[in-house]
This record gives C-alpha cells, structure tokens and sequence, in this order.
C-alpha cells in the first residue's frame, strides 16, 4: 500500500512538471516571477523523484557533469571572490538550471505528446503577441491598455522591452518543432509563411536591435544547413524584407532605431543625433562598439580582467567595480553587467569561468563545420529539428553582440530550454552530444 501510494505521489509531481513545462511560453510572458517559480518547482520535484526512486544515475551524464563542474566554479568563485550574498545567491541557485535541462529531458522521454502541447501552447502565445503587438504598433496602446515606450512596442511586456527578444528566441523552437510534427498536426506551411513574416516584422517594430540580428542570424544558419525547408525559410526571408521596405518607406520611425541610430551611436555618421534631453551623442571621431555606453562598459570590464586574469572580480561584481578609478574609464562605464556574456565571463569569473562558454563554441563550430562537409556528399550530421535548435544556441553563443545579464534568471531560462530540447533529440537519436 505504501508502495502505491509513493507512485502515485511521484507521478502526481511528474505531472505537474509536465504542464509547468508546456505552460512556459505563457509563464515567460507574465515575466521573471512565475516562470523562474516554474523552473524552480520542476527542478526540486526531478530531485525529490530521483531520490525517492533512486535513479539518481540519470544524473550520470555527460552534459550535467561539465554544468556541475561549472556551477561548483561558480560556487567557489562567489565565496573566496570578493565575497557578498548577492554574488552566493546567484551561484548557489544556478544549479537549478542544470537540473531543469535533466528534469525536461526526462519528462519529454517519457511521453513525447508533451512537446505537442507545448508547439500548441507556443503557436498561441505567438498569435496572441502578434495580435497585441500590431494593435499596439497601430494604435499606441495594447489590449489591457500598456502604452507603447517612446515608439517602441512591447506588447504584454509592458516597461520590459523583451518582445524581440521572447519571439527571436523562441522562434526557430517553433519552427523546429513545427517541423517535427508536421505530419500529425497537418502543418499548413503557406500559413507558416504568412506567421513568420508577421513575427519577423514584428521583431523589427519592437526596435530591440540585438533582437532583430538574432531572428535573422538563426535564419541564414536554418537556411544554409537544413535539409527539406530552405525554400519556405527563403521565401519568409524575402517576403519579410520586402515588407521592411515598404513599412521603412512609409513609417521610418522603427528604422531609425534599427539602422540609422545604430550607425549614429557607432559614430559611423558624419551626422550627430541628439538625445531626449537634447545632448549631442556623437560628436568626437572615435568610433564605437555598438555605442560609447558600451564601449565604455567593454574596456571597464577589460581592466578588470586584466587585473584579474584567473577568477575575475567576482559573480556579479562588476557593478561593484565599475566605478573603482583603477577601472573606471568614463562616466558612462557603469552597470549592472558589461552587456556581453563573453566581457561579462571574463571581467566576472576571469579565464577559468571564460572557459565554459569559449570551449562550447569551439565545439559549436566543429560539429557546425562537420554538418557543413557532409551536405555536399549528400549527408547531414543533424536532422533539420537539430539545426533548428542549434541556431537557437548560436544565439545563445555569439560573441559580438550586446547580451543581457548572464545570470538573469528570465534569459537563463530561455538558454536552457532549447538545450533540453537539443539533448533529448541527441539522446533519442542516440547521437553524441556536446
């Protein structure tokens, strides 16, 4: 009887950790609160469930041992690094993440039918953040009444100007898994054209620039390396920047942030652009990485380094430092993080941490490259529902590029997720993994 009883307790947190899963997408909307709740929860049911079943052996893989390592670095670095609780809390609950790519790596294994539900869960977020985005865009105003920020539009994410960045991220998840089911939901791909033009543009009237490179960055690697859907990735490619010309043309305001403001900030323009307080931006001759902003976070974030090679100053330190006159470069040097994973790693966690990410990259391009030789014998290394999620993690990987905080629990989610359902696909193919 008790016997039964542990089952079923145990199948009732597996359950719940399913539809905590397929609700992501939604729950990644609502923000940074419930969704990271959700992968906390998830997390703390698969180590309930693996003690209580001893199967702790599904621990034993490969990918988890080199996430442990990194996470016990982490650890390490938080408490005999410039120490502060901050910096601890960070490291210490990061180990979440590591089991939440096992959690859902299990979950999926053991009833495929969720991934369904999660495409089904997705395609209803995007066609909800379509409507409400355009609304917004049209009207200045979204369906519960969120007013666009300046002429950027951010739909249900209200002062958070993350739209670009939720539909980049998680389109080339639903391409793929669109492309892994379309013989049992019936996928209609002239309708698939016509939705990623619309969340394509949509990207583009967000304004979120890095986003905008991102979307169209996973789209000429899907194109370049899967195998059957070059044709409708061309075409929505096409059709998009088509349709970018004429909305430019027409209403020029989301192209001046994309294009004209990037080339300003980057004092590439002979041209100066004024801020909202009237203050010229670039008026000197230097040119910028991205902006003077980042610029000036990138070489606070280099002196750091530089200073501390080995271990950095510490997880999430550089806001601490930035302001010290042993690295400070301008007024402009300070924030809560360089605004580049590979800056941050460096400045942070020094060469050790830096190392992670670096040989994860070089093992990216090899596998990418190995893909790459075989297509011209007619072969493929990955199958086109890989690729999808490989391009999701170059997103993850690029180096030149602003980025978000590392350690943001909403981006880490959304750098996990793809990861699970890349691992799943190696496993299911019996594939090896990196």
């Amino acid at each position: 009887m008790q016997i039964i009883q542990l089952k079923q307790h145990s199948s009732i947190i597996i359950q719940i950790s399913k539809y905590l899963f397929i609700l992501m997408p939604f729950l990644l909307i609502s923000g940074p609160l419930l969704s990271d709740l959700s992968v906390s929860l998830i997390s703390i049911f698969f180590l309930y469930f693996c003690i209580k079943h001893k199967k702790l052996n599904l621990f034993n893989k490969l990918y988890f041992k080199v996430f442990f390592i990194f996470w016990i670095y982490l650890l390490l670095n938080s408490l005999l690094n410039n120490f502060n609780l901050d910096s601890f809390k960070i490291s210490f609950f990061y180990l979440r993440f590591g089991i939440f790519c096992l959690a859902i790596v299990y979950i999926i294994k053991s009833d495929e039918k969720i991934l369904k539900y999660f495409l089904v869960c997705l395609t209803l977020c995007f066609i909800i953040l379509i409507i409400d985005g355009y609304l917004q865009y049209f009207t200045g105003s979204n369906l519960i009444g969120f007013q666009k920020t300046g002429n950027r539009i951010s739909s249900f994410f209200g002062d958070e100007l993350v739209l670009g960045s939720y539909l980049s991220r998680f389109f080339p998840i639903f391409f793929g898994l669109a492309i892994l089911f379309k013989e049992r939901i019936k996928l209609n791909f002239n309708f698939l054209i016509l939705f990623f033009v619309l969340i394509e543009t949509l990207v583009f009237l967000s304004g979120e620039r890095t986003a905008f490179f991102y979307i169209n960055l996973s789209a000429i690697y899907t194109i370049i390396l899967i195998k059957d859907y070059k044709k409708t990735r061309i075409i929505t490619l096409c059709l998009t920047a088509i349709l970018l010309i004429l909305i430019s043309y027409i209403n020029p305001v989301a192209k001046d942030r994309i294009i004209d403001k990037t080339i300003s900030q980057m004092n590439l323009s002979p041209t100066t652009e004024k801020t909202q307080n009237d203050k010229q931006i670039n008026n000197s001759k230097n040119v910028y990485i991205f902006s003077e902003q980042h610029n000036s976070h990138y070489i606070t974030a280099y002196r750091m380094f530089k200073d501390n090679l080995l271990f950095g100053v510490g997880v999430k330190n550089f806001r601490n430092f930035c302001s010290n006159i042993k690295y400070n470069f301008s007024e402009k040097s300070c924030s809560t993080h360089p605004h580049n994973t590979y800056i941050q790693l460096l400045s942070e966690t020094g060469l050790i941490g830096f190392g992670f990410i670096f040989i994860f990259l070089i093992i990216f391009i090899k596998y990418t490259l190995k893909h790459f030789i075989l297509m011209f014998r007619k072969k493929y290394y990955f199958t086109d529902f890989q690729i999808c999620m490989m391009s999701c993690i170059l997103i993850i990987i690029w180096p030149a590029a602003p980025t978000g905080n590392f350690f943001n629990n909403w981006l880490s989610i959304l750098y996990y997720l793809p990861i699970s359902l890349i691992i799943w696909s190696f496993e299911k193919n019996k594939k090896i993994y990196f």
